[in-house]
């Protein structure tokens, strides 16, 4: 599990103890002066602590992707936004045959205690013109509890955490930027219902038309991307190494029922 922090404090204080029993959880914390890093430590004492090597969720993200040991990587909010006890579920879809898991707040199921009508807005016609550009069939494009297997890391092409300079894909872009990748490299995406809390502690740093316009430009770059890719002679999912990885359902985990097929 890999959880970007800053300044996440009070909120891993009630976080961390509903994790479920996983094989590590990775916190890659971004400067934080309120006692974050020591908190995690003490509250879990088997994690593991990163410095991000530069600034936003993005770069977090692919520093913690880089370190990680296991098999399954699962992007997590330290807010207490996302409900842990959905991972079980995430990890029996990945089981199933799914090579890329997200949650959707829009599913029978699922929902949000922080999505605003102008965001769900916003969030749906985002989605719809991702749906279009990549002919995917995703529900909730704005929405970041994700999982997927480590194997598939490498068609996502994120930056390089040790290189210098700020990259496209360090912000929030990351988010939709997975996504789109993901579907271009013609993974097997599914999406599961996931439900939203209100954030424990402090305010949130979204903002709707600023973060809105960003990820448009996104969607743009990655749609361009595409295009390129399409124009040569490499098959858009030629980096993806898809092993033969046993299908089985882990045990106490209830049989996964009704995923919604994005694309395969």
């Amino acid at each position: 599990m890999i959880v970007p922090t800053f300044n996440e404090a009070p909120n891993l204080e009630r976080v961390l103890p509903t994790l479920p029993d996983v094989h590590e959880v990775i916190v890659v914390d971004g400067g934080s002066t309120d006692g974050t890093v020591e908190t995690a430590q003490r509250v879990m004492p088997s994690v593991r602590v990163l410095q991000q090597t530069r600034t936003g969720k993005g770069n977090a993200l692919a520093c913690g992707f880089s370190a990680a040991t296991g098999d399954i990587l699962v992007m997590f909010d330290a807010d207490g936004s996302a409900d842990a006890r959905e991972i079980p579920l995430m990890v029996a879809a990945l089981l199933s045959g799914a090579d890329f898991v997200k949650g959707s707040r829009m599913l029978h199921g699922g929902g949000s205690a922080d999505l605003t009508s102008t965001r769900a807005l916003g969030n749906r016609a985002l989605t719809g013109l991702v749906n279009a550009l990549f002919r995917t069939r995703y529900t909730d494009l704005c929405y970041g509890y994700n999982a997927f297997w480590r194997d598939v890391l490498d068609v996502f092409d994120l930056p390089d955490p040790q290189a210098g300079g700020t990259r496209w894909g360090d912000g929030f872009e990351i988010e939709t930027l997975l996504n789109c990748r993901a579907a271009a490299a013609r993974l097997t995406i599914l999406e599961i219902p996931s439900y939203e809390h209100d954030r424990i502690h402090g305010t949130s740093n979204l903002r709707a038309l600023p973060d809105g316009m960003r990820v448009l430009r996104t969607i743009d770059a990655e749609y361009r991307r595409l295009r390129i890719l399409r124009s040569g002679t490499r098959h858009l999912g030629a980096t993806a190494r898809f092993s033969t990885r046993p299908v089985q359902r882990p045990s106490g985990i209830p049989a996964f029922r009704s995923p919604h097929r994005v694309a395969s």
